[in-house]
């Protein structure tokens, strides 16, 4: 039995981030020159990953440097004189850590373009193009955001091209981080989108979007004694993710909760005032104003904000997804060191 793997950009992407992962790419390499997988690589995912390597690399190194810069510089300004020079030490053995994480963003990359020289990348052919402008008409799934999904529509019609030439005993899989394009909404997105669906029977073709649980059904134990060659222990996320992490959260939920302003604006509820007529009201109908200065200044904060992570990352979300993205920020908060249910923004 063969594994006929379709893994998306996001995921070869995402495995470049961390040092974790390596482990996972060890065994998918071992898997195809041995043949038990086979990758379907369509062009556009090999065009994806070579525009965005480069920035994604840049990018984990930067968040990881730019952290242990402030913690130093915090500890330098801060910390007791006779503990300082102990703790500036330990902030060196750090700092080599990161240099380490650093390399190996470098292997992982090595390891996934190598992944990519075991196979034919597949080009896009005309029909292809044709059914995702099809897909884009009838504003099915990936563009039922109403944004440009032609790349996503060229790759998952990729597959549904590939999975048409099944044999008996193989098994098919596309595998996406894109849970916004490709999965559920509002439900659970470790299944497909109502519009995807079909082409997944959860059997002879697979749905997935973790890579880890899916090539751990096939070769367990195989990446178990890859997993033991490295050394590899489990542990704990790095200061610098949680921060990161818990900075994204705090956005995404202060930038939705400004819409409820706006939504009260836009109604009447809520009336724009000048400063003057605001000192001028009583307090009781200050409920129902805003300052203009204020509201202006908050408009341009939404607007750096979609600039810092990008709009796709801001919503609207669903009650479902707005209840994680609470649940989320108040649990890394809660290991950053504040109360449960510290929601403040």
């Amino acid at each position: 039995m063969t594994l006929n793997l379709l893994v998306d950009t996001s995921v070869w992407l995402d495995l470049t981030k961390d040092h974790r992962h390596l482990p996972l790419l060890d065994a998918l390499l071992a898997m195809t020159e041995a043949k038990e997988v086979n990758l379907i690589l369509p062009q556009m995912v090999l065009d994806e990953f070579a525009r965005n390597r480069d920035r994604v690399m840049a990018a984990s190194r930067a968040s990881l440097s730019s952290h242990f810069k402030r913690v130093k510089e915090a500890i330098i300004q801060f910390a007791p004189e006779d503990a300082r020079d102990a703790t500036i030490k330990q902030l060196n053995e750090v700092d080599h850590r990161i240099a380490t994480g650093g390399e190996a963003v470098d292997e992982a990359v090595h390891l996934i373009e190598k992944l990519f020289e075991t196979t034919t990348p597949i080009p896009v052919s005309d029909s292809v193009k044709a059914r995702a402008a099809d897909r884009a008409i009838a504003k099915i799934a990936p563009f039922h955001r109403q944004i440009n999904g032609i790349g996503d529509a060229i790759i998952i019609e990729s597959y549904i091209d590939a999975l048409s030439g099944r044999q008996d005993g193989d098994v098919f899989a596309f595998v996406t981080h894109n849970v916004h394009d490709f999965s559920q909404k509002g439900a659970d997105t470790r299944l497909p989108h109502p519009d995807l669906a079909a082409y997944f029977d959860g059997s002879n073709s697979r749905y997935s979007t973790n890579l880890g649980p899916l090539l751990n059904e096939f070769a367990e134990e195989l990446i178990e004694e890859i997993t033991f060659d490295r050394e590899y222990n489990q542990q704990s996320r790095q200061l610098s993710e949680l921060v990161e992490a818990e900075h994204k959260l705090f956005l995404q939920v202060w930038y939705g909760r400004k819409w409820g302003i706006i939504d009260r604006v836009q109604t009447g509820k809520t009336k724009v005032v000048s400063r003057e007529t605001w000192d001028e009201t009583p307090l009781k109908k200050q409920r129902k104003m805003i300052v203009d200065e204020i509201w202006n200044g908050m408009l341009a904060a939404m607007k750096s904000t979609e600039e810092e992570i990008g709009v796709d990352e801001l919503g609207p979300w669903t009650d479902f997804e707005w209840g994680m993205i609470n649940g989320k920020l108040s649990a890394l908060r809660w290991v950053l060191g504040d109360e449960w249910d510290m929601l403040d923004t």
